[in-house]
């Protein structure tokens, strides 16, 4: 059996299954023929391309914890004042 992964240059490369729509696929492969280039790497280069601009959320859990009494500048001598006791 052979692993779900191949060389490509100096990178590691994983094997995944796409689903697409018939009319992508479609564009796709006219794409990939065009250019001379696989459909593999007609996918790798948009995803990267979409990937790069894609805009980074910030983490979920961010204000979670928002309290009225406490603001973020004092959080750190909080912590100081209940973790030591005093």
């Amino acid at each position: 059996m052979r692993a779900p992964y191949v060389m490509y240059g100096a990178s590691l490369m994983e094997k995944t299954t796409l689903y697409l729509p018939r009319t992508l696929q479609v564009r796709l492969r006219e794409s990939a023929r065009r250019t001379g280039r696989s459909q593999a790497d007609v996918v790798r280069s948009a995803l990267d391309r979409y990937l790069d601009e894609a805009p980074v959320g910030r983490p979920g859990f961010i204000g979670m914890g928002s309290d009225a009494e406490l603001a973020a500048r004092d959080s750190e001598a909080w912590l100081e004042r209940e973790w030591s006791g005093g």
